[in-house]
């Protein structure tokens, strides 16, 4: 039974980020999303090694050409793309939000590991966006990072209020 209910949440959160996607405000390169909040909340909720592997899917299903990447795009010439490196970036985002969840047990020092966790989105995405389209690191850092700062902390803060209820509401004890 606990094997079932792990598939079935793991591919819920594949299909949460995906959902995430299509709500998108254009904004070139990168556009802005709600992504970074499931892949918060993937990790939150199903820890570390179930969190990773919901966005390994999700990716992995888009790679193949389903249209679930942002905007209903899809295929592996996205994750080549300006925006592949930080979908790339929320496995380890994914995975670091659980790893903190796993051994820490404080609200306010759970906020602050957000942002630890936002950072490989942001690093993997941003090393990505400079190489692919050939700019400067600082470039790629003003248009793939700096704009999406202040969301990623409304969404942290989204993460950290809806987790705990979500928990008590699936009744999950992965």
């Amino acid at each position: 039974m606990k094997k079932s209910k792990e598939i079935s949440f793991v591919a819920l959160f594949a299909a949460l980020t995906a959902v995430g996607g299509f709500i998108s405000i254009p904004f070139y390169p990168v556009p802005l999303t709600l992504q970074v909040f499931f892949v918060l909340l993937s990790g939150a909720i199903l820890g570390k090694r179930l969190g990773a592997l919901s966005q390994i899917i999700y990716i992995g299903i888009g790679a193949m050409g389903a249209p679930i990447f942002h905007n209903f795009t899809g295929g592996v010439g996205i994750l080549l793309g300006p925006t592949g490196g930080f979908l790339i970036g929320f496995v380890f985002g994914a995975y670091m939000t659980g790893f903190f969840y796993e051994k820490i047990n404080n609200d306010k020092l759970r906020f602050s590991s957000f942002l630890f966790s936002i950072a490989p989105i942001y690093i993997v995405g941003i090393l990505w966006l400079s190489f692919i389209t050939n700019i400067e690191i600082s470039k790629a850092i003003f248009v793939g990072g700096v704009p999406f700062i202040p969301g990623d902390i409304v969404k942290s803060i989204m993460t950290l209020l809806i987790e705990k209820k979500a928990k008590k509401y699936l009744k999950l004890n992965l």
